[in-house]
């Protein structure tokens, strides 16, 4: 049980639930009067790395549209369903997968957008899309995965990068670059008060990022910045999606009660938060040509996405004595792998499960998957794309000995 910080509770119930006066008649005038935000990414503006006529956008289908679309007819994005938001192990079917979060962020960030006069069908594309790239078992599967694949190659795996790839190259789909920069930039571990435009314009510049990305690490992903404010409010949204829902799973699964938290406000502070937040950003950030929230908003992130970190990323989202037994299985499944890549071993799960299937689906774009050129990145491709389930039952019929942790629904026999 912790004690309720009283002077916390106070500053909490004394930000404002509800815009102001003065903003919602400005709002109220400004759309009588056809305001249209200078700041909005025009359908018009959408980038892609190739000019196909299949790909321009038409009156009932714009361009950002048409990126949505492609999204959710990609096999990773099927996959959100059985991938871990936090907690892996956990035989409970009310718990967020990461198909949820992604529907949450882009429907939190929709309703900011749209106040605030954005390009919503950009914000949905870059909501949807921005996980695409993330590891079985969240971001314990993320950092799993980054050890070994840095400890091998020297270079950093982050599933935001990752989502650009999935998107751009393994599926080779054809979105926009504001898209897929929505995507790269969305890192919400790096919160800030003021999101400014980065300027990026160019396919050019989005490769060197992700080069950059690759091999500096947390020098390059920390100084990311979208070029789009639809890119902004996606990337605060990701924050306030999770904050809360996650205080909510981790109450769900029995491993904090509601009375845990310094507020006092236990699985309602989802609901606090994204009512909150929404009207703080809203409220500092229209009109203008940057994403802001409060000095109080922003103190306020950071000490409830901090007190989740201490409370339960740190101390229980795999559950313990599992984490171990979770690092050697990533470490196992990537060399037995690349083994096979590097033997062309047909009859292997990455030829007949990821590398035979990305050939199929480039084929019918006339592209094809370099698999050779680079086996650890076909690695990372192939595990980073499982979903929990997956790379469990994998897991336990390669390595029988590695004794690895089940979900399961029945613990007794009835």
């Amino acid at each position: 049980m912790t004690l309720v910080d009283n002077s916390l509770r106070a500053g909490l119930d004394g930000m404002p639930s509800s815009l102001s006066d003065a903003l919602v008649q400005r709002m109220i005038d400004d759309r009588r009067r056809g305001w249209t935000n200078p700041c909005k990414t025009q359908d018009a503006d959408a980038i892609r790395r190739v000019d196909r006529v299949q790909d321009h956008g038409s009156l009932w289908r714009p361009a950002f549209v048409r990126d949505t679309e492609k999204i959710l007819h990609l096999p990773a994005y099927n996959r959100y369903a059985g991938k871990t938001q936090v907690f892996s192990f956990r035989s409970n079917d009310d718990l967020s997968r990461r198909g949820l979060h992604v529907q949450l962020v882009a429907r939190i960030a929709r309703d900011i957008g749209y106040a605030l006069g954005l390009n919503c069908d950009l914000i949905e594309a870059i909501g949807l899309g921005h996980d695409l790239g993330h590891t079985p078992f969240g971001h314990a599967g993320e950092r799993f995965l980054n050890d070994v694949y840095r400890d091998r190659t020297g270079k950093w795996f982050f599933h935001n990068v990752h989502s650009v790839r999935v998107m751009d190259r393994l599926y080779g789909r054809n979105l926009t670059l504001q898209t897929l920069d929505g995507a790269l930039c969305h890192n919400g571990e790096y919160e800030q008060r003021v999101f400014e435009l980065s300027g990026l314009s160019s396919f050019d510049e989005l490769d060197q990022a992700v080069e950059n990305c690759c091999e500096l690490g947390g020098a390059a992903i920390g100084h990311l910045r979208p070029m789009t404010l639809e890119g902004c409010v996606v990337r605060i949204s990701d924050i306030i999606a999770y904050v809360g829902r996650d205080r909510q799973d981790a109450i769900e699964a029995g491993l904090l009660d509601e009375d845990a938290f310094d507020d006092g406000l236990g699985g309602k502070y989802n609901s606090w938060i994204l009512t909150h937040a929404s009207v703080d950003i809203i409220e500092n950030s229209y009109g203008k040509d940057r994403i802001e929230m409060s000095e109080a908003m922003f103190k306020e992130i950071r000490r409830a996405k901090a007190e989740n970190y201490k409370k339960i990323y740190r101390s229980s989202g795999i559950e313990g004595e599992r984490e171990e037994v979770l690092g050697r299985a990533f470490a196992l499944m990537y060399d037995y792998f690349l083994r096979d890549v590097l033997d062309e071993d047909r009859t292997s799960f990455i030829f007949r499960h990821h590398i035979d299937r990305i050939e199929r689906a480039l084929a019918h774009y006339g592209k094809t998957y370099r698999w050779r050129e680079d086996p650890h990145q076909t690695v990372v491709d192939y595990i980073a794309s499982m979903t929990d389930g997956y790379f469990a039952e994998l897991a336990s019929k390669l390595f029988p000995d590695l004794k690895f942790p089940r979900r399961t629904y029945i613990n007794e026999v009835c």
